[in-house]
């Protein structure tokens, strides 16, 4: 009969704590979201030290501004959902609930800092740049 190989680690052999897991994950998302807050900030920093007129001004500041705010609502998610226990059936279905809720925003923030990037930003004393022909 053959042998079974040995676990070299004992950890293995016990069931997921999905409790444990979906505090893991909303932690790690925290972190991401806290970088792109502070890096929305300064780019609504640049933005406003420009002129009033400069083009894309208005439509920058709009922008960066809902990202800031779905970012903060988005913490706060995350910070509701790590504090349930997973392990309750009776709140899974809200839970689960507030996570669809938390993912639908993150993509809304990561379409609008795809719009962001693309309208661009640039600093004091720089001029926009003109299209040149061909």
């Amino acid at each position: 009969m053959p042998r079974k190989p040995r676990n070299p680690s004992p950890r293995r052999d016990l069931p997921i704590n999905f409790n444990r897991y979906a505090t893991k994950k909303s932690v790690s998302e925290s972190m991401l979201d806290v970088a792109l807050f502070m890096s929305n900030a300064t780019r609504l920093k640049a933005v406003l030290e420009q002129e009033p007129s400069s083009p894309y001004y208005i439509i920058l500041v709009t922008l960066l501004s809902i990202s800031l705010l779905l970012q903060v609502v988005i913490g706060i998610l995350l910070i509701i959902t790590a504090r349930m226990n997973l392990n309750e059936v009776s709140k899974q279905q809200w839970l689960n609930q507030l996570n669809n809720t938390t993912m639908v925003m993150v993509f809304l923030t990561v379409i609008i800092n795809i719009f962001i990037t693309a309208f661009g930003v640039q600093k004091i004393g720089q001029p926009w740049p003109t299209p040149r022909p061909y």
